[in-house]
């Protein structure tokens, strides 16, 4: 994005959401399948009509049918979720020429990097699914606190950018660090709210898999995605993907800040759960996605003509393995049929799935789809609870009725 386009954008968005006189809801709500579902469809800035969860900050959630268009997720349709009420950041501290991403703390050469600079390392693309850790909260029983989202907070894109670990080498670490922190621009409002600053051990930060991305889809990254620079962290839940990254901070000690040590944990234990209503002894700070399948062609209560043959589609990932099988049932479960796979994008991208299914005679279906990864990684027919509300990844059902 240039001066002349960036000052175009500038004038058509605004300049923040606090006063959002460009808001414009639609004449349009949905009802996610859960209590107290019912939300408005909302047009953002470069966004077709989300399904609003918050306003301040912008919490948006992706209408399901989305899924079925694409493998990757078009830009105007991805998730939004902020943390701070003052995000996000206005554009005008986002212009690229005035734009500056500093290196420091446990370096031997602590760098302040132009947008142009960081262009000039060598490009990286990777096709990766982004995924909120509460995706699907509002399906918990017994509810949890938090933002009740359905299953629309995640998004697959082919990210491109510059290598996290090139700018920490270009940089020198020095002897003795441990983790490497990552803060935006979207900072709190008053002092007593802490700062959204995320961190990853030195050896993740190191393995030149995470990207400091600077576009998204072929495009400068959305206003509301990050732009102009954000990190991704390829199979770890969205908390990790800073937006408007400006600061990297190379630690040499443990850190302490609110969104590492309190918030984004869940139980120890193989399943991230407890039972219903209890507290888990041990917590750690959530990171890689467990496996998931969606059914996408088809949802609760479509009906479907006796003996005429349709497609079933869906999507499939996990934390980086890569996916191994999907199962498909039409009788809940008692049986199952391996599907056909799509073009495999990458380990960290959704993969696409398919099957014939022929409803051979009238009345109710209870269609299910389970995902296998390459490792034996699948996914819990019943589903597990945490008090956060995070991970879910039940063997999703879909109701369907032929006649």
């Amino acid at each position: 994005m240039n001066r002349r386009e960036f000052l175009h954008q500038a004038a058509v968005l605004g300049t923040g959401l606090a006063a959002a006189p460009w808001l414009r809801a639609e004449d349009a709500t949905i009802t996610l399948p859960f209590e107290n579902g019912a939300r408005p469809l909302v047009r953002y800035p470069q966004k077709r009509p989300l399904i609003r969860l918050t306003a301040r900050p912008p919490q948006l959630e992706t209408p399901f049918s989305v899924f079925n268009e694409n493998i990757v997720t078009p830009n105007d349709a991805f998730f939004v979720r902020y943390h701070l009420a003052g995000s996000p950041p206005p554009l005008e501290l986002l212009q690229p020429e005035k734009f500056r991403l500093e290196v420091k703390g446990k370096v031997n050469t602590p760098l302040t990097l132009t947008l142009d600079e960081l262009k000039k390392f060598e490009p990286v693309e990777v096709v990766a699914v982004n995924q909120c850790s509460g995706n699907s909260r509002g399906f918990f029983k017994p509810r949890v606190p938090g933002g009740q989202l359905g299953n629309g907070a995640m998004g697959n894109a082919k990210w491109r950018g510059t290598r996290l670990a090139d700018v920490l080498k270009k940089a020198g670490v020095a002897e003795g660090a441990k983790l490497v922190a990552f803060n935006g621009l979207d900072a709190p409002i008053t002092p007593t709210i802490p700062d959204f600053i995320k961190t990853l051990d030195l050896d993740h930060a190191l393995d030149g898999e995470i990207l400091l991305a600077y576009e998204m889809n072929g495009e400068p990254l959305p206003w509301l995605n990050g732009f102009p620079l954000r990190l991704v962290v390829p199979g770890y839940f969205g908390t990790y993907w800073v937006k408007h990254l400006s600061e990297i901070t190379v630690l040499d000690a443990a850190f302490t800040g609110f969104w590492m040590a309190t918030g984004y944990r869940i139980p120890d234990n193989d399943g991230a759960c407890v039972e219903p209503g209890t507290v888990p002894k041990k917590t750690v700070p959530i990171a890689r996605y467990n496996v998931r399948s969606f059914i996408t062609s088809l949802a609760d209560g479509d009906r479907l003509k006796v003996g005429a043959q349709c497609v079933v589609k869906g999507i499939a990932f996990d934390g980086g393995e890569g996916i191994r099988e999907v199962l498909f049932s039409e009788d809940g479960g008692k049986s199952w049929r391996e599907t056909e796979l799509a073009q495999d994008l990458g380990k960290y991208s959704f993969r696409g799935w398919s099957i014939p299914f022929l409803p051979a005679r009238a009345g109710e279906f209870e269609l299910k789809v389970k995902a296998t990864n390459r490792i034996g990684q699948s996914q819990p027919m019943e589903p597990l609870w945490n008090p956060a509300g995070y991970m879910r990844n039940v063997v999703e059902t879909v109701k369907i009725t032929a006649a």
